[in-house]
């Protein structure tokens, strides 16, 4: 039934920008990590979304051809990974007082950027309510639709 597969949709994408959030809210306290559980300097995480369809694009592409735009449906989304970033650089700082202070007095902090991660925050909460929003007017049109069956 395509209605359900539309809330389907909208809920992997509630569920994965959640995930998202979470794993933001992990950056920012962690944004002062010199150490970990393994002794190493916390390193920023960031999510990898996918598709769930296991179509390729030109498979899609073929179908949506084939046949009517409105039967083709999205499988929604989901978290395929949390990925370290190793591309961004280590902050270091002088704070020879600092037990983690290498012999230069240097100390080697996490690359998480505050206002990076807020900026990610606000994309992932708008994303977010975009799918709460066509969540409840999927909702609200399968409502009504029983509605017009009552009477």
């Amino acid at each position: 039934m395509a209605s359900i597969d539309a809330l389907n949709v909208s809920a992997s994408g509630m569920s994965a920008q959640r995930l998202r959030m979470d794993t933001i809210a992990q950056n920012i306290a962690n944004v002062n990590t010199t150490r970990d559980e393994n002794g190493n300097v916390y390193r920023r995480k960031t999510v990898v979304f996918q598709t769930k369809s296991q179509d390729s694009f030109s498979t899609m592409l073929a179908q949506r051809q084939k046949s009517n735009a409105s039967e083709l449906i999205g499988n929604g989304v989901k978290v395929s990974a949390i990925v370290e970033d190793h591309v961004t650089a280590m902050k270091t700082v002088y704070d020879p007082g600092n037990p983690d202070a290498n012999e230069d007095g240097y100390v080697t902090l996490p690359n998480v950027n505050t206002v990076t991660e807020i900026t990610n925050l606000i994309d992932a909460s708008r994303a977010y309510e975009a799918n709460i929003t066509a969540f409840n007017a999927m909702k609200s049109m399968l409502l009504k639709g029983l509605e017009v069956g009552k009477s």
